[in-house]
């Protein structure tokens, strides 16, 4: 029992001594060596976008158009242009999906963030609701309910 609980003092040590690193010296300099997490405090953007070149730029944004002339959504006349990785998409729908999908094209097509300025329509907010209000639209099966016999 007490061998246990030395082993879990060393190990408690051990990890509290890792999560308050000392400096470290470096060629007669002193060095704080950074934190692996921010702890939930969001990364500074910097203003000359994302590393990316203004060719990988038009790269991604072809991309988008060909999977956006492909796609269902490509009817709702959606704009959609690429600076610094990131996709600015532009427009209104009346289908509360298509919002996410967009989204998720830019990504596929290697955006490296997206920025939806989409707008739903108020018609289709009210839909969603009334869909929402009916409940689940698929037939369900309780558990103590007895299987059917096909």
């Amino acid at each position: 029992m007490t061998r246990l609980l030395v082993i879990l003092a060393c190990a408690g040590g051990a990890i509290l001594g890792q999560l308050q690193m000392p400096p470290q010296t470096i060629q007669g300099q002193t060095k704080t060596p950074s934190p692996k997490s921010n702890h939930g405090v969001p990364a500074k953007r910097t203003t000359g976008g994302q590393g990316t070149t203004s060719q990988q730029d038009q790269q991604t944004e072809a991309a988008i158009r060909a999977k956006l002339a492909k796609s269902k959504i490509g009817k709702d006349g959606f704009t959609v242009r690429v600076q610094g990785g990131v996709a600015y998409w532009e427009g209104s729908t009346s289908v509360v999906q298509h919002k996410g999908s967009a989204t998720r094209m830019a990504k596929a097509a290697g955006a490296k963030s997206v920025v939806n300025n989409i707008k739903v329509t108020d018609a289709a907010k009210e839909k969603a609701a009334a869909n929402l209000d009916q409940g689940r639209r698929r037939a369900q099966v309780k558990r103590s309910d007895p299987r059917t016999q096909q």
